[in-house]
């Protein structure tokens, strides 16, 4: 028999409930605010951007650098393609305001000088220049990006997808999570 001043179980079966729901809800919340605002798990779909990323690969996207910093040139981004829930990873090649033009040599030009840079896995064959056989010039706020593997992406260079604007930009991407053996930083 309980003592007069003493809850019942019943009571303290309901107290425990309450409380369960009240950190089940606040564990919902966080989550949804870190995918929402800080960061989000992403997989690697098809060859695009082979070798620096492959396909399977597990990528953690970082949503915060972007509200703090303006993207920088080869940064690896996601981005959505046109509003769709494909998402696509590219590295930004031009920045807001610059010309951007491939030749038929594949070189890139950056405002009229070629850009060095190690990223792309072979030259660009002349089917794959795109729009980008004329000179591009880029918005305030306009991204020109590109696969690493130069001659197996869809980016920048076709009308489809063409210029990226900074509010397109989900977030770069920081570390590969998996597969384990290749776990770090992206560079």
């Amino acid at each position: 028999m309980a003592k007069k001043n003493e809850p019942t179980k019943e009571i303290n079966w309901v107290k425990e409930i309450i409380e369960m729901v009240i950190y089940i809800a606040f564990v919902l919340l966080a989550v949804w605010l870190i995918i929402t605002y800080v960061g989000q798990r992403t997989e690697v779909s098809g060859d695009s951007m082979y070798n620096t990323l492959e396909d399977g690969d597990n990528l953690w996207i970082d949503k915060l650098s972007y509200k703090f910093n303006e993207p920088e040139r080869f940064d690896i981004v996601v981005f959505p393609f046109h509003g769709s829930e494909v998402f696509y990873i590219k590295r930004i090649i031009g920045l807001p305001g610059e010309t951007v033009r491939i030749d038929e040599d594949g070189n890139i030009y950056i405002d009229g000088e070629i850009l060095e840079e190690n990223y792309g896995y072979e030259t660009i064959s002349p089917s794959m220049i795109g729009r980008a056989d004329e000179e591009i010039k880029l918005g305030a706020d306009e991204y020109f990006v590109m696969g690493d593997n130069r001659n197996d992406s869809k980016d920048s260079r076709t009308e489809e997808v063409g210029n990226i604007h900074l509010d397109e930009l989900e977030g770069k991407v920081a570390l590969r999570i998996w597969p384990f053996n290749k776990f770090g930083k992206v560079e």
